[in-house]
């Protein structure tokens, strides 16, 4: 019923910058939260950043002060720059959205962070 459309992976160099964006579609309710997700291989999807509706943020220990999540509520919008770039950033990154009918899933975008 609701449908996640991310943009903006691709490949940047160690220390670079990158920005994502995810708009979500399809919804006549209110999105409780959006965040970032990430898998790398071999490895399980884990939360980069979370905002809910009121602003409030949730970051991993290791993206804290590199990574910026912000929210367009009335977009139903979610972004995340991504600054300091690391190769250990490397993986998919996906968008999710927590509604009153549950959650769900964008397609993933792949961010490749290497010289």
């Amino acid at each position: 019923q609701v449908q996640l459309v991310e943009s903006g992976g691709g490949l940047v160099q160690p220390g670079g910058s990158l920005g994502l964006s995810c708009a979500a579609s399809g919804s006549r309710f209110s999105i409780y939260a959006m965040g970032w997700y990430r898998q790398a291989p071999g490895k399980q999807r884990e939360l980069v950043a979370a905002i809910r509706s009121g602003g409030r943020t949730n970051y991993a220990d290791s993206v804290k002060g590199r990574f910026t999540i912000s929210r367009d509520n009335a977009k139903n919008t979610v972004y995340l720059q991504m600054n300091s770039l690391k190769p250990e950033d490397t993986a998919d990154y996906y968008c999710n959205a927590q509604t009153p009918k549950g959650d769900y899933w964008g397609q993933g975008t792949q961010v490749t962070v290497s010289s």
